[in-house]
């Protein structure tokens, strides 16, 4: 175990995907905010048959060879001071999960991000359209509060299935469905509960995503009772800021050690090669 302080930024994307940069630029936005190792984790989705999506933000599936090879070119590269860690974010769906693990399996990787992006518009229909969760606010506005109910219901289960299913090192950006400000009217603590247990029971972590505090619901992912609870199940943890843009690689960090602190936290992870390593956190 290392007890060196260090900045870790793994959750950040670049042209590849929805970033505004490129990586050149990525990196030297990490080396100017001090961050000691960077990641890139540009978005990789296998959707369901049938049910694809004109997704703009989505790096194409056959592009994934060639963005592998170019961050470990990259890594031996990086400015003075910032190693680059190669990293991707994957979309879990239950139709095509072993697809996905097949494809990423056949590259190197020092982390893998597992993420919930979509729910079924209707969870009790096999055919049912997808619901993007973090797209815009008017599909949520357009939903009834038991829709939303529903949505949230199906996002905890799916997060659970995640957890179990081998796809990924860490979870992000838990608890995304509060990111235009809907939350459940019913009790899902159950269900949450579920999710929590599989994710400390497969040995995942999770992140604090700081972007959320720049999202209309103005606070990060998750919330602080969630991560009271991720503590109380020692799930590790890492602070991520999803960042699109270099200017962002650190955003809110200090926001987000006093709410690791909050929650009860004094160590934080890192990955190599899929190996997770933990680190104290300045104090």
């Amino acid at each position: 175990r290392e007890t060196r302080v260090m900045r870790i930024s793994y959750h950040n994307h670049t042209v590849w995907s929805d970033g505004t940069a490129t990586l050149a630029e990525m990196l030297a936005g990490a080396r100017a905010a001090g961050v000691d190792e960077f990641g890139l984790s540009d978005h990789f989705v296998l959707f369901p048959e049938g049910h694809g999506t004109d997704a703009g933000w989505i790096m194409p599936p056959e592009f994934l060879d060639a963005y592998v090879a170019t961050l470990w070119e990259a890594g031996e590269h990086a400015p003075e001071g910032v190693t680059l860690r190669v990293g991707v974010e994957a979309d879990y769906f239950p139709q095509t999960v072993e697809a996905a693990k097949a494809r990423l399996a056949r590259h190197r990787f020092d982390y893998i991000i597992g993420s919930v992006h979509f729910t079924a518009r209707d969870p009790d229909a096999a055919d049912s359209p997808l619901f993007p969760i973090d797209c815009a606010a008017g599909c949520w506005d357009a939903l009834t509060p038991d829709g939303r109910n529903a949505v949230w219901r199906q996002y905890w289960a799916r997060i659970r299935e995640l957890a179990a299913c081998g796809l990924c090192d860490f979870i992000g950006h838990l608890d995304l469905p509060k990111k235009f400000g809907h939350f459940p009217t019913i009790d899902l603590s159950a269900e949450i509960c579920e999710a929590l247990d599989a994710i400390a029971d497969h040995g995942l972590a999770i992140e604090i995503n700081t972007a959320g505090w720049q999202k209309p619901v103005r606070e990060a992912y998750p919330s602080l009772a969630l991560l009271r609870e991720a503590r109380r199940r020692d799930i590790p943890l890492l602070i991520n800021a999803d960042a699109h843009a270099p200017g962002d690689v650190a955003a809110d960090y200090d926001r987000a050690y006093a709410l690791a602190r909050a929650a009860g936290y004094t160590e934080l992870v890192r990955y190599v090669g899929r190996e997770r390593i933990g680190y104290r956190m300045d104090e």
